[in-house]
């Protein structure tokens, strides 16, 4: 991410880190926590508890990096659990990683942390596999102050791919499979505009 801090400006922004899936998202967003952190940042990173592929707590990039996480259920839960530990010591930043599995008033809350003077870190897929804007992310896209969208290396050709083909037993998933199905590289693909195949 590149901006310039105006130092005379309030505390309290989104950013959002989106893009297809390989794109690098997660770890960005654990790189950008981990600078906080190093700046003496006191930082509460939440990941949703559905999201249990390579770990029930911590938060995991496709390539290996962690940071330590709260899995909460919804966003109700994500908010008792900030002012919780906000009492206990000032929360500068509040990490969400997959923000796309948590249910939609996970945006208002976002909106009213960031007017509290809570710097959010959010990231979470643009599109779901039918290509379609994904919940939550849609709307961050437009209220977020920084967005970072990543693009990956398309699967078929090598091209540039911001989309992400979901495969089942070899074939693109039809387009009445659940939008939501937890997985990794065995069942999605990065997919440039070429090459994607538009669920029938």
């Amino acid at each position: 991410m590149t901006y310039r801090m105006n130092f005379n400006s309030k505390k309290g922004w989104i950013e959002l880190i989106t893009g297809c899936m390989f794109a690098g998202k997660t770890e960005e967003f654990i790189k950008r926590l981990k600078r906080y952190k190093y700046a003496q940042q006191n930082v509460l990173v939440f990941k949703p508890l559905i999201d249990d592929r390579y770990s029930k707590k911590d938060t995991f990039s496709h390539s290996g990096m962690s940071i330590e996480s709260i899995p909460v259920k919804d966003s109700e839960e994500l908010l008792d659990i900030f002012y919780k530990e906000n009492e206990k010591e000032k929360v500068d930043i509040i990490g969400i990683d997959e923000i796309q599995f948590l249910d939609t008033n996970i945006v208002e809350i976002i909106k009213k942390l960031a007017d509290e003077g809570v710097i959010v870190v959010a990231n979470g897929l643009d599109k779901d596999f039918k290509n379609d804007p994904f919940q939550n992310v849609d709307k961050l896209l437009v209220e977020a102050e920084y967005v970072d969208k990543l693009t990956s290396i398309c699967h078929s050709c090598g091209g540039n791919a911001n989309r992400t083909q979901r495969i089942i037993n070899g074939e693109p998933a039809k387009a009445n499979e659940p939008i939501i199905v937890i997985s990794a590289n065995e069942k999605y693909e990065a997919r440039c505009r070429h090459c994607y195949i538009k669920p029938q």
